[in-house]
């Protein structure tokens, strides 16, 4: 297997969505509602929320092709506390976990923002995702609980882990 990256850019943005209505519906119909997944969606993913995130917020968003097929996304960036960037989002297909992809991942921006000063990099991650579990196995740790109100009566109920580099 032979993954590569890509860094994506506007013209990525329907890509990144039809990988993301594949991917949500598998990871979240466990964790929380029909209703809750469907006003994410649209709060975090809808062409003029991506839009404004790679021009406006500094998300830099990334591709990651097996075999030139795509199989997933994520996006970094760095945050307001100094050498410290933060892995916004990384979703691979479910049919494509366990190859070895989102280690992939990880280690590709991991090393992308070590050259840019960075000693640490953070993510949030529902308590109850078993994305947990990947995350202790690279080193992550909890730093904090956290509980985020995104409107709608809705809530994430996330850790905030840190890896430092």
């Amino acid at each position: 297997m032979k993954f590569e990256i890509k860094t994506s850019s506007p013209a990525d943005i329907p890509l990144i969505r039809q990988l993301c209505f594949s991917i949500w519906p598998d990871t979240y119909a466990s964790i929380i509602s029909q209703e809750q997944i469907d006003y994410m969606l649209e709060l975090m993913y809808s062409e003029v929320s991506l839009l404004k995130q790679m021009t406006e917020d500094g998300h830099r968003f990334i591709i990651v092709y097996d075999n030139n097929i795509p199989v997933g996304f994520a996006s970094y960036g760095e945050e307001e506390e100094a050498n410290t960037w933060k892995l916004h989002k990384i979703y691979v297909l479910s049919n494509q976990q366990g190859k070895g992809i989102g280690k992939f991942v990880i280690n590709y921006i991991l090393s992308t923002i070590k050259v840019l000063g960075a000693n640490a990099l953070q993510l949030q991650v529902n308590r109850t995702n078993k994305a947990k579990q990947f995350y202790d196995q690279l080193g992550f740790t909890i730093i904090k609980t956290a509980d985020f109100d995104i409107g709608n009566g809705y809530f994430m109920n996330d850790y905030i882990m840190e890896k430092k580099i």
